[in-house]
């Protein structure tokens, strides 16, 4: 185990410094400068402020710092929120990514794991066809369009829920919804293949044939099992709900990361845009680490090796 976790941790520094070389050469190649104004600045004023954020520098130089800030842990200050380091920015935005993908991912859950198993514990019905289909929609349906009719619906109509900005304490609650129904669509799927994949291995026949009930054939057996693409699919899918939907926030005008990600790339906050991107990056690899750990639990024949 312990040679697992060191062997992890250095992969993912690896994928987090790829990361932000390759976000460096991305920011550094787009078109424009994170200064552009409306009115005009004068050169030495200009001067100033890339020698204050040591853009003068050649794009080695710049890209070592980026390296010695990261791995010092000393962030630099956003280009676009002047006085704010890139650290700060992201604590004020992530609260309200996680109050919105917390309740998301659980709502995904519950909707989307029974909706799985029910399609797949009843093969070729009205009930498998019925899952199906509501699954096949949830991921056809873009959230730039569930979104909006979500609020519509419940803000517009029934008048329940704000339909944007951030203000109350249940403002949190149609943008979970619309991004819950999304990905249960895609555990739904996953529940049901890996579900109807697992009831005919070899092993669920011999349960059978010992006089094992259904009871525990489905949740002692087989529906272990079943969850582990389900597990593969929730590591990144919750990273991405952490930093933020980027259309969601933006439907909802929401003050979440993926709105502070925006601003950053349309303004060329370089420093921003790639503090966001490494976080997302940071998730991700502790999201798979800790999905490798439970599958391990789950299914004692997976052994966590380097």
């Amino acid at each position: 185990m312990i040679r697992f976790l060191i062997s992890r941790s250095i992969q993912g520094i690896i994928v987090i410094f790829a990361v932000i070389c390759v976000m460096f050469a991305i920011l550094k190649s787009s078109p424009g400068g994170p200064f552009r104004s409306e009115r005009a600045i004068s050169p030495e004023a200009m001067a100033a402020k890339m020698a204050h954020y040591g853009l003068d520098q050649p794009w080695p130089v710049q890209l070592w710092r980026h390296l010695v800030h990261y791995a010092t842990f000393d962030f630099e200050e956003s280009y676009l929120f002047a006085g704010r380091t890139v650290d700060e920015v992201i604590a004020s935005g992530f609260p309200v990514s996680a109050a919105i993908a917390i309740p998301a991912l659980l709502i995904a859950l519950g909707i989307g794991v029974p909706l799985g198993a029910l399609a797949a514990l009843r093969p070729n019905t009205l009930e498998d066809r019925g899952s199906t289909l509501a699954a096949t929609l949830g991921i056809c349906t873009p959230s730039m369009v569930l979104g909006p009719l979500i609020a519509m619906f419940f803000g517009l109509k029934l008048r329940w829920f704000n339909t944007s900005g951030w203000f109350d304490t249940t403002d949190w609650v149609l943008p979970a919804i619309t991004l819950g129904i999304i990905y249960s669509a895609y555990i739904a799927r996953l529940t049901r293949g890996s579900l109807r994949e697992t009831l005919a291995q070899e092993f669920i026949r011999t349960a059978k044939a010992k006089g094992a009930g259904s009871f525990a054939i489905i949740f002692r057996h087989a529906l272990k099992l079943a969850c582990l693409p389900v597990l593969n699919f929730l590591g990144p899918a919750a990273a991405g709900l952490l930093t933020g939907s980027f259309i969601v926030e933006t439907v909802f005008q929401l003050p979440g990361l993926g709105q502070f990600f925006i601003a950053a790339a349309v303004n060329n906050d370089h420093a921003l845009a790639t503090a966001i991107s490494v976080f997302y990056a940071a998730l991700i690899v502790g999201f798979n680490l800790l999905v490798d750990i439970l599958q391990a639990w789950l299914n004692p024949r997976i052994r966590l090796q380097a």
